[in-house]
């Protein structure tokens, strides 16, 4: 089965969106700052709008689109020593690298007297902890957004048994993934989020059933509304109950950042008839390095927050967001273009810009932060 033009173009335009949306989460504030203080009136209800409820949905929806990738050919097409080989080199590696970069420059700040009370501490970890801090083992990495690359590695190597599971029994198979995934506080070790297991194994599901993607486009402003209205709730919700939140916000939490994936798809299709759909869809590997370099580069500006006289937050959370992005998309293009062996090994070999989308004529993704 072959994805269309349409659908293409929607998956690129799905990465750049969900991957800057991912970037509010990981913002990072400290207990002066936190929303559940109520300091900031409405700015608070937004940021936790944004970090806790609607953008809490991007790791799974970015996890159901490679389950679906990976085997939109049918299983009768799917190589396995093939597959595993290629994404050693387009997730593993990228993954290794990236944390391991960003362990070295802790260790080099940390050296000079910078970041002090900010970052982990390698150099003093036990054998034990170092290599959760590397491979992320039993916790999250120290560039703490890669652990879905970690979980997607994961997901891979089991992928042969999960789509024979779901080809034989897929309803009992997602069930039991889904309830895992709701359940608060459970820890299943394979997996640092649940949510990944059953979204990745989910997309296996619509590709091996050869689900039509655009079925459900007539309904894509009901979709959104909903998904808008959910997460306001969820919002709410959060901002009254936080921040130890009860076990049905984190249930209903949970719920959202797997249904909300649907939203998010149904938006996509009126989003890349325009031209700012259209251009975001053909920002090709600039996602990758958003999603793998942003973390670092937050924690940097946040520590340099720390040492000014500032204590606005609401100014840090807005120019943070603001600088990150065109600092990412100079340094980006600055490695691609003059260091493109670098470039292709950090990006996994995603260094092909995505192919033009159709017209819209033709169609039819101590810090607070740090557990997130």
């Amino acid at each position: 089965m072959n994805v269309d033009a349409n659908v293409s173009s929607r998956i690129n335009l799905m990465r750049i969106v969900l991957i800057s949306g991912i970037v509010f989460v990981h913002i990072p504030f400290d207990a002066a700052s936190s929303p559940y203080d109520g300091t900031y009136g409405a700015f608070d209800w937004i940021r936790v709008f944004l970090t806790e409820a609607l953008f809490r949905v991007g790791v799974p929806c970015l996890s159901a689109i490679s389950g679906y990738l990976l085997f939109r050919g049918g299983q009768e097409n799917f190589n396995y020593r093939k597959t595993v080989r290629t994404k050693v080199q387009t997730v593993f590696l990228p993954f290794l690298l990236w944390n391991c970069a960003f362990i070295a420059a802790i260790i080099l700040a940390t050296s000079v007297g910078i970041g002090d009370g900010y970052l982990p501490d390698p150099l003093n970890a036990s054998g034990r902890d170092l290599m959760t801090q590397v491979l992320a083992v039993e916790n999250f990495p120290d560039n703490v957004p890669l652990y879905f690359l970690r979980d997607l590695f994961v997901c891979i190597l089991l992928s042969p048994i999960l789509a024979w599971l779901i080809s034989r029994a897929p309803i009992l198979t997602l069930t039991a993934l889904l309830v895992i995934a709701l359940i608060p506080e459970l820890s299943i070790y394979i997996v640092l989020k649940r949510s990944i297991l059953f979204s990745f194994s989910l997309g296996i599901f619509i590709a091996l059933q050869q689900f039509d993607l655009k079925a459900l486009d007539r309904f894509a402003p009901v979709g959104v509304f909903l998904l808008l209205a959910a997460s306001a709730l969820l919002a709410t919700a959060i901002l009254f109950t936080g921040p130890s939140l009860p076990d049905w916000v984190q249930l209903f939490r949970n719920a959202l950042a797997i249904v909300g994936a649907l939203g998010f798809w149904l938006l996509s299709a009126p989003l890349i008839k325009t031209q700012l759909g259209q251009r975001l869809a053909k920002t090709g590997s600039l996602s990758f390095w958003i999603f793998c370099a942003h973390y670092p580069l937050l924690v940097f500006f946040w520590i340099l927050w720390g040492k000014s006289d500032l204590s606005f937050y609401p100014l840090f959370f807005v120019l943070s967001f603001a600088l990150l992005f065109p600092f990412l998309t100079f340094s980006n293009g600055l490695c691609r273009k003059n260091f493109p062996r670098l470039y292709a090994i950090l990006t996994g070999g995603r260094t092909k810009r995505s192919a033009k989308p159709t017209s819209p004529h033709d169609v039819s993704p101590e810090l607070a932060t740090q557990q997130r």
